[in-house]
């Protein structure tokens, strides 16, 4: 099941209405060039400053097939089981120092924007993604050698999409069930924050 746009109340973008975080993945390589096109979005996302504190480690398993087993295996045993056939780990990275070499305080949220970016053309390119934060992070950093700056804040699996009813029973349900958010009133407040009653 690839299609699967969100039940949104008011007509969204269609790009943004169709993302989703599947796990169900086929076993067959993702081109290159594919990847490339993935960074190259998360390589023009905004950023405070422009400082683009976005760091991505890519793992691909056709080209480096043990360097993707590495990374493959500080993922939570539980992300291990559904991301079998992934085919592609991107590590994003935020540097957490300007280049002054002073705290940078907005990493995290511009490196997450980069992430986002690269999920939404994963999803114009008809791949599956998902971003992970179920990871050994300080155990990847070592075996990686990250320098101390840097700090791992996800990995994002990409394949492309498989069957769901592959899936154990329980993740098939999940891959099949309903999409939900909270409401448009639980997490927006206009004109200033309002106590809850």
């Amino acid at each position: 099941m690839t299609h699967r746009p969100a039940p949104t109340d008011i007509a969204i973008h269609p790009l943004i209405a169709g993302r989703w975080s599947p796990r169900a993945y086929a076993d067959r390589s993702v081109a290159h060039a594919q990847v490339i096109a993935l960074l190259e979005a998360a390589r023009w996302a905004p950023s405070a400053y422009n400082a683009q504190p976005w760091r991505f480690v890519v793992f691909e398993k056709t080209d480096d097939p043990d360097a993707f087993a590495r990374a493959f295996s500080f993922l939570v045993p539980f992300n291990q089981t559904w991301n079998a056939n992934a085919q592609v780990l991107v590590v994003v990275l935020a540097d957490t120092l300007n280049a002054k070499g002073e705290p940078n305080p907005n990493a995290s949220y511009d490196a997450g924007a980069a992430a986002l970016a690269l999920l939404l053309q994963a999803h114009a390119q008809d791949l599956a993604a998902h971003a992970m934060s179920g990871f050994d992070a300080k155990g990847f950093e070592e075996a990686f050698a990250i320098p101390d700056r840097y700090t791992a804040l996800s990995v994002i699996s990409v394949a492309h999409h498989g069957d769901a009813g592959a899936l154990p029973a329980a993740l098939a349900e999940r891959e099949r069930a309903p999409r939900a958010r909270l409401s448009l009133a639980d997490i927006a407040q206009f004109g200033g924050w309002k106590p809850a009653d």
